[in-house]
């Protein structure tokens, strides 16, 4: 089914240890002078190099003016004023033991792509967090039309952000296209690798492959598809990762699952066109209207769609200014500002309750 029509809506370094105490008695409020306490909870740590490890470290980044922040892969009992939960289905035991602990106490969870369009609809865990919570962060509009309709007053669109890094010069000797990511079911990386099989040897399409393989069959497969256009390089850092999406002419994300791709945030906040699937995490970002969509799971569209933005320089130019009319979405200051208008929201309309 195809995703629903939705409108278009127009760090420093943190530890990882919750076990110190937040030094805020519990169900009561923070001593005069001490800034409110905010766990940031995420599956994915530093060294995962994931899209919740993104996320929470920029949120760190946001709040931590503000904010006395702290981030952790679980709870571990701690007394924090806040709780920020980024992957409702993940970590729903860290959110269920935290509200048992301090009812009083409120929670913000992030619904990442596989919460929003697999787990809450198949893990009765995953969809009765959602009921503990204050407010639900999504990270696109399409998202939120995945939420029962009665939890719906609770949720906030929240697009992830990027700082403006200028395009490098691209590769003279190839047409070099970029793509970012884990390589596991839901990122559908063997789509990509039968398009690049599909390209005709007078192509000119380098597509090189970042991201480290989750799965033994994935790791055969790359390798196995090693050859004149698919080169796989496995994992790099962030900071080599967004050098490469610089360069590229184009970025591509082949996702049948995706709560609000930050490679998309990265490679327009670069003026970095955008191949993306035509699903609903997709639409979200990049809009109802946005040109450069394949069918997602279909080698054959890709294929097309790859060669029409090797050879058509009119359609490169559209895309381009396509990303671009995105940007205002994508920038630091709008994500800073919905993050702190959010926190300080919800910590002003929570009642203390007794100690």
């Amino acid at each position: 089914m195809p995703p629903r029509d939705a409108p278009d809506e127009p760090i420093p370094p943190v530890d990882d240890s919750t076990r110190k105490s937040s030094g805020v008695q519990a169900g009561g409020t923070p001593p005069e002078g001490m800034k409110p306490s905010v766990l940031i909870v995420s599956p994915g740590l530093e060294h995962a190099n994931n899209g919740n490890w993104q996320t929470a470290r920029r949120w760190a980044g946001i709040l931590a003016p503000h904010y006395e922040v702290e981030i952790s892969d679980g709870w571990y009992g701690s007394a924090p004023d806040l709780l920020i939960a980024l992957h409702a289905h993940r970590s729903a035991e860290a959110i269920e033991s935290f509200t048992a602990a301090y009812p009083g106490r409120p929670v913000v969870v992030v619904l990442t792509g596989t919460d929003v369009y697999r787990d809450i609809h198949r893990h009765p865990t995953a969809a009765h967090v959602l009921t503990l919570a204050q407010r639900l962060v999504v990270l696109q509009p399409q998202a939120k039309f995945e939420i029962d309709p009665w939890l719906r007053h609770k949720v906030e669109v929240i697009y992830q952000s990027a700082a403006f890094e200028a395009r490098h010069e691209p590769r003279r000797d190839a047409f070099e296209i970029v793509c970012v990511g884990h390589l596991r079911r839901e990122k559908d990386p063997i789509t990509l690798m039968q398009a690049a099989h599909r390209l005709p040897p007078t192509s000119m399409i380098r597509i090189v492959q970042i991201g480290r393989a989750l799965d033994a069959e994935f790791e055969r497969a790359a390798e196995s598809a090693h050859g004149l256009h698919y080169t796989w390089i496995g994992e790099l850092s962030h900071h080599a990762t967004r050098e490469l999406i610089r360069r590229a002419r184009a970025l591509v994300t082949t996702s049948r699952i995706e709560g609000g791709a930050n490679v998309i945030v990265e490679a327009v906040m670069s003026d970095v066109r955008v191949l993306a699937s035509h699903i609903s995490g997709n639409l979200g970002m990049l809009g109802q209207d946005y040109d450069g969509y394949f069918s997602p799971g279909d080698p054959d569209d890709l294929a097309r769609l790859l060669l029409r933005t090797e050879r058509d320089h009119a359609f490169r130019r559209h895309l381009k200014a396509q990303c671009h009319a995105r940007r205002p979405l994508f920038e630091p200051e709008r994500e800073r500002d919905a993050v702190l208008h959010l926190i300080d929201s919800v910590l002003a309309h929570t009642q203390p309750t007794p100690a």
